[in-house]
């Protein structure tokens, strides 16, 4: 369809890239990435299925995990399809609804991946500075309502991203940067003024990033409630029931400020480095977090192997 600047040819249809350079051993990456991307369900499946069945573990901390497994399920069923798809069968086209649907769901499960982490850093700070009212601040209902509050404010905040790119027009210029789609990297084909999107989608990462202050501001007050402990024993004990957490932060955090730096300071950025960052963005945090979580809580590793008919050290 001709735009009446007949330079200018409208397009409905992207197209994603793999690895540059490596296009001839595609079939043979997309055997890890499957792989990762069947661990990472099975991973977080188990975890679901662990605490739902578990009433030992029906409590805030582990609602919350619940949270998190559903955001890095959510994350690796609107990515990594695609990823594979790239992969196996070569087929970079994706059609410019599709494209548009699939960086609503990206955003808002990374969004929500990211409050979740938030919440959880309270969760770990209430537990340790008042552990004795831990079950009566933090209660059932009131963790319900904590999850569908901030899943509501995912929803509401990426919400205007699809109607706002839906509306610019894209002629010319339609390869992507990656092997999925993101807002920012959508909006950069545009050829009609795009700073409604540009102001935006910089709002938008303002706020996910405002979720990391309020994270290492937790933990501020979470090292100054352990170091006022006596005993050397409970403080090594308060702080091992962080480390789950901080590994989790930093699986979810590290990408996304390493993209960061690298697009704002890096003079001469390697495109395939990026790329790899930005697929290790999706694929990490969703394998790791469910491992990371049974080796580090008791609780959950004997749970699963209690399921698997193994009896746990």
């Amino acid at each position: 369809m001709f735009l009446p600047n007949t330079s200018e040819v409208e397009v409905s249809t992207f197209l994603l890239i793999g690895i540059p350079g490596l296009e001839r051993v595609h079939v043979w990456i997309s055997i890890p990435i499957c792989l990762v991307y069947l661990m990472a369900i099975l991973g977080n499946c188990t975890i679901l299925c662990v605490i739902r069945t578990e009433a030992t573990l029906h409590e805030p901390m582990y609602y919350f995990l619940s949270m998190l497994a559903l955001s890095d399920l959510g994350l690796s069923f609107s990515s990594i399809p695609t990823m594979l798809r790239i992969f196996l069968f070569n087929i970079v086209g994706i059609s410019a609804d599709a494209c548009i649907a699939q960086e609503f769901f990206i955003h808002g499960f990374t969004d929500m991946e990211s409050s979740v982490l938030l919440i959880m850093s309270f969760d770990r700070f209430v537990a340790i500075r008042h552990p004795l009212r831990y079950s009566s601040i933090l209660t059932g209902s009131r963790v319900v309502q904590i999850g569908l509050a901030f899943a509501v404010k995912s929803i509401l905040l990426v919400l205007p991203l699809p109607f706002t790119l839906k509306r610019l027009r894209y002629c010319n210029k339609r390869l992507l940067s990656h092997s999925y789609c993101l807002h920012q990297d959508v909006m950069k084909l545009a050829c009609s003024d795009n700073r409604v999107n540009f102001y935006y989608g910089l709002f938008v990462a303002l706020c996910m990033m405002s979720d990391s202050v309020f994270i290492a501001v937790s933990y501020v007050f979470i090292l100054k409630t352990v170091l006022g402990i006596a005993s050397h024993g409970e403080r090594l004990k308060a702080l091992n029931t962080c480390v789950s957490h901080i590994s989790a932060v930093l699986l979810f955090y590290v990408p996304i400020i390493t993209l960061a730096t690298m697009h704002r300071f890096a003079k001469h950025k390697s495109p395939l480095a990026m790329i790899l960052i930005a697929d290790a963005f999706l694929l990490v945090p969703p394998l790791m977090n469910p491992i990371v979580y049974c080796v580090k809580t008791r609780q959950i590793r004997v749970k699963v192997l209690e399921k698997l008919g193994l009896k746990s050290k």
